[in-house]
């Protein structure tokens, strides 16, 4: 299956200029909005964690698609915040596919259903590395993977790494359906070069992988997917 999670940005500096009321007011009209959307895409919600929420999908594309959809709900959401006098808030998502287990875990007097495993601990990592790289969604090399159609969605590769708690590398990729037009564009004129680097290290030819990442420099200059790849080759 395939894991979401979700995370407010700063939730706790916004929270402790927030009463007790203020904070369960705010959290509640926050998830009223975000959960119907991940439901009318197919997903289930495994568990709200305070401003957190982990959600399940069998289909990658469906998780994707809420992700995005999640988005596009935060600029209506923060339109009415700014309406009613208070500030905007921002997300972080990450996405990560692979084998689960679904059970009961607990005691004889307290049970919740849940699942475990190591693909839903990658996808909470996932989604913290998003404030790392300043980057609202984030998916994994199995998710995109998954996808139906890879190429229908704009996405491309930013990073190698080691996650923490994790010895594997994961290549990760940032979803950038919805920034501006202009840079969509840009983004979208260098990512098969970003790709051509990724299939080089998988093949750990550093050499190729360079020159790729060079020459997305030369046309795309400072930009920080290529950047950071380059650094990965050294």
């Amino acid at each position: 299956m395939t894991v979401l999670f979700s995370d407010i940005r700063n939730f706790i500096g916004l929270s402790e200029r927030m009463t007790p009321d203020e904070n369960f007011a705010f959290i509640n009209a926050y998830l009223a909005r975000m959960g119907p959307v991940i439901r009318q895409h197919g997903g289930f919600i495994d568990k709200y964690i305070g401003d957190a929420i982990m959600a399940l999908f069998e289909q990658a594309d469906d998780a994707l698609g809420t992700g995005l959809a999640m988005m596009d709900t935060l600029v209506a959401y923060n339109a009415e915040r700014r309406a009613a006098g208070a500030l905007p808030i921002g997300i972080g998502i990450g996405i990560n596919s692979g084998s689960l287990m679904l059970g009961t875990i607990g005691e004889a007097d307290r049970m919740d259903g849940t699942v475990i495993s190591d693909a839903v601990n990658l996808a909470s990592r996932i989604e913290s590395l998003t404030k790392t790289y300043g980057i609202g969604l984030l998916i994994s090399q199995d998710t995109y993977e998954q996808l139906s159609d890879p190429k229908a969605w704009d996405i491309r590769p930013i990073d190698v790494v080691v996650v923490k708690g994790k010895t594997r590398p994961v290549i990760l990729y940032e979803v950038f359906e919805r920034n501006e037009p202009a840079e969509r564009d840009r983004k979208r004129r260098t990512r098969d070069l970003l790709m051509s680097g990724i299939a080089a290290l998988a093949k750990h030819d550093v050499a190729a992988a360079r020159r790729q990442f060079e020459q997305c420099l030369a046309e795309l200059p400072g930009d920080p997917a290529a950047t950071s790849l380059l650094q990965r080759c050294a």
